[in-house]
């Protein structure tokens, strides 16, 4: 196959040229700058609306710079949006070929290898940032030094700098100095995550947290100040009646002086007195109790329930659930990360180094097993010897085992030998292996059948004569130890060698096929 024809996963023709390149780079001197605008400033609910509405028409800027202030600014929606991308980005992730061939097999283990970097889960957690704007976008920064295509780099790219197709509401597009431009193929990993069906713009958790998030906002103003007017006791001060101006002016120093500083110096003859603010409990609590209920509605937008981040009054059970509840969405976030990824990553990176391919291995991002190895291994054992067909593959990828190499030492039974190099059997599907095993048996009965009267007649001829002419059964006997003596086996013998080497190679490979598919 010729490279430049290469496709992507959409058909797109892929520029190899272009990979090294980076399309999505921030830079002063174009629309894709670091520094941003501050919506939350002054929010209002007609501001608010306006910039949610021109997020769905095409122009998210705003909305998009709202949705990082507001991990900025509340640490509650902080809290549980990190929580939630955490979970995932820490999650066990295996690798499963496409099948048992060897081809298969060695792209599985290329996945593999790269999935071993440090940088992965942080990686991963900025692509999961898609969970609280709707959709993310991350640059793939290739090199060649190895002589493959490796993915170096995984960029996070600031969603301002792409916009959607106000047709289909689907396409990125990157925004460019004059006019938009596409995005290069094998060149994106693009994540949508929706919190609803829609259009991906509209699907994230940040956009229904808006609105938490300002009412939130006026709530603590006005809990401020509240506990400034209310909050300290109220400073009176007295002068006599033939005060001066300057006297009353010494005499409001102090006051405010003490409310700073709270120590201040008043002439002998004048008073300050400390009134303490009347103690309405049902007033101060309830700005309290409404900052509380709009966190809770959050954590359950965002987690799904809020026993796991409040602590509340509730059963075991109920919490049982509630964290049941977080799984599901943690196995939902798992999947559809996979999903990208096996579609964005996994593809690419084997086209450009082993060519396009029939079938695929896939990343599967998921909880930890609590299965026991032990009773899953003794099954899978006992499931083969009932003659279960099952892929060494799936057994590999269930108890985390790499294919070992073919120079590899490979652990035995105790009291067996290490098995010699079979090159056949590394190099073909086991199954096949088989089915040659039987094919080579099969062929050596037919050729013996076809020479056993060949070479067997001239043998038993000269006893049936023998058998033919003694008297008894003593006579037979002794003569049948003289003829054994003098008779011509070499015939015999040169069969038995042509047909002993392959039976056994055939049978040494039945059994070590058998014992491969029970480990």
């Amino acid at each position: 196959m010729v490279m430049a024809q290469l496709l992507d996963q959409w058909g797109r023709p892929v520029q190899l040229n272009k990979l090294r390149e980076e399309q999505a780079a921030p830079s002063l001197a174009s629309v894709r700058q670091v520094v941003g605008g501050h919506p939350a400033q002054g929010l209002t609910p007609a501001r608010l609306t306006g910039l949610l509405r021109d997020a769905e028409q095409g122009d998210a800027i705003a909305y998009l710079e709202l949705a990082e202030e507001m991990e900025e600014k509340d640490l509650h929606y902080l809290s549980v949006l990190g929580t939630r991308k955490r979970a995932v980005a820490q999650l066990e992730i295996t690798v499963e070929s496409a099948s048992d061939d060897k081809v298969d097999v060695d792209n599985a283990d290329l996945v593999r290898d790269w999935l071993r970097r440090e940088e992965l889960e942080d990686e991963l957690f900025d692509i999961l940032d898609a969970i609280g704007k709707g959709f993310s976008v991350t640059e793939i920064i290739w090199e060649t030094s190895a002589r493959q295509w490796w993915p170096a780099l995984l960029k996070r790219r600031d969603q301002r700098w792409f916009e959607f197709d106000r047709e289909d509401g689907e396409t990125l597009y990157l925004r460019g100095p004059g006019e938009l431009e596409a995005l290069r193929p094998f060149k994106y990993i693009q994540h949508v995550s929706k919190a609803k069906s829609g259009i991906p713009i509209r699907g994230g958790i940040a956009r229904a947290a808006a609105w938490a998030y300002l009412f939130k906002n006026y709530d603590l103003k006005d809990w401020v100040t509240y506990i400034e007017v209310h909050g300290q006791p109220l400073r009176v001060g007295k002068y006599h009646t033939g005060a001066t101006e300057a006297d009353k002016e010494v005499l409001l120093r102090a006051v405010a002086n003490i409310g700073s500083d709270a120590a201040a110096i008043i002439p002998q003859n004048m008073l300050i007195e400390f009134v303490e603010a009347a103690k309405q409990g049902g007033a101060t609590d309830l700005y309290e109790k409404l900052a509380d209920w709009l966190d809770r509605q959050v954590s359950k937008a965002v987690l799904g329930q809020t026993l796991t981040t409040e602590v509340s009054s509730g059963s075991l059970a109920a919490a049982k659930v509630h964290e049941d509840v977080r799984r599901d969405i943690m196995r939902s976030d798992a999947r559809q990360l996979a999903a990208t990824i096996n579609r964005d990553l996994v593809r690419p990176l084997i086209d450009l180094n082993r060519g396009p391919q029939e079938n695929y291995p896939r990343i599967v991002i998921g909880l930890p097993s609590n299965i026991d190895m032990k009773q899953y291994a003794e099954a899978v054992g006992q499931l083969v010897d009932r003659g279960m067909k099952v892929e060494q593959s799936v057994v590999r990828d269930k108890l985390g085992l790499p294919e070992p190499e073919p120079d590899a030492d490979l652990l035995t039974p105790p009291g067996q030998a290490a098995p010699e190099a079979l090159p056949s059997f590394h190099s073909a599907r086991p199954a096949r292996v088989a089915r040659h095993s039987a094919d080579q048996i099969d062929r050596l009965v037919d050729e013996v059948s076809g020479e056993w009267e060949e070479v067997i007649g001239p043998m038993v001829a000269p006893v049936r004569e023998l058998l033919a002419d003694a008297g008894s059964l003593e006579e037979a006997r002794d003569r049948l130890a003289e003829l054994i003596a003098t008779m011509d086996t070499s015939a015999l013998e040169d069969v038995l060698l042509r047909a002993g080497f392959p039976a056994r190679l055939a049978g040494r490979l039945e059994v070590e096929l058998g014992r491969r598919n029970r480990t």
